[in-house]
């Protein structure tokens, strides 16, 4: 005997598609309007503004909510990159890189969502998936000899991190392009791992 899906599971699958419209909705219209109204991001999510609000209880939750669907995309596209395979190094570059590139499709967003006050045990929560990631190279890169063992793998996990927003600063504020951002990422970062690059 075959059973249809009951109501309280067909009100669930439907709040999650009006969520999901919602976000995808915000990303886009805030990319373009950063200070864009929560009834203009309704109106292109094709949902009323109380919808909006019984997903989000006020505007900040909504952009907090945006910036941990784009980290969570940031993360599936450094993921991609098979950070399991080959020397650690060429895995760790790549990771970045994804990661850089993602970000980048959201030039005007992401600076507005980074200034939004947070805690930092909310940061460090966001930036855990990332952490994981960077920190699992690292430590693989440690234990082939590739990286200097002596120093915490979790330590050069932050500096990596911390890197790699100087380079992302340094390239929106005109001191640096792109590429030569890029580029002293990838030296300096090779060098605090212990690999003197040419």
């Amino acid at each position: 005997m075959s059973s249809s899906p009951t109501p309280s599971r067909n009100r669930r699958a439907d709040a999650r598609r009006s969520r999901a419209a919602i976000l995808a909705a915000a990303v886009e219209l805030l990319d373009t309007e950063p200070d864009a109204s929560v009834d203009a991001i309704a109106t292109a999510a094709g949902v009323s503004r109380q919808t909006v609000y019984a997903h989000f209880p006020s505007r900040d939750r909504l952009l907090a909510a945006v910036l941990d669907h784009l980290t969570e995309e940031t993360v599936a596209a450094m993921d991609a990159t098979d950070p399991g395979s080959g020397p650690a190094a060429e895995a760790l570059l790549r990771l970045l890189d994804a990661g850089d590139r993602a970000a980048g499709r959201h030039p005007a967003l992401l600076p507005k969502l980074g200034a939004l006050p947070v805690t930092p045990q909310d940061d460090q929560a966001r930036h855990a998936p990332v952490a994981e990631l960077l920190e699992r190279v690292i430590r693989r890169g440690q234990e082939a000899g590739e990286f200097d063992a002596g120093m915490p793998a979790k330590w050069l996990v932050t500096v990596t991190i911390r890197l790699a927003h100087a380079a992302s600063e340094e390239t929106a504020a005109g001191r640096l392009s792109k590429e030569e951002s890029r580029q002293a990422l990838h030296t300096t970062l090779l060098r605090a791992l212990g690999i003197t690059t040419s």
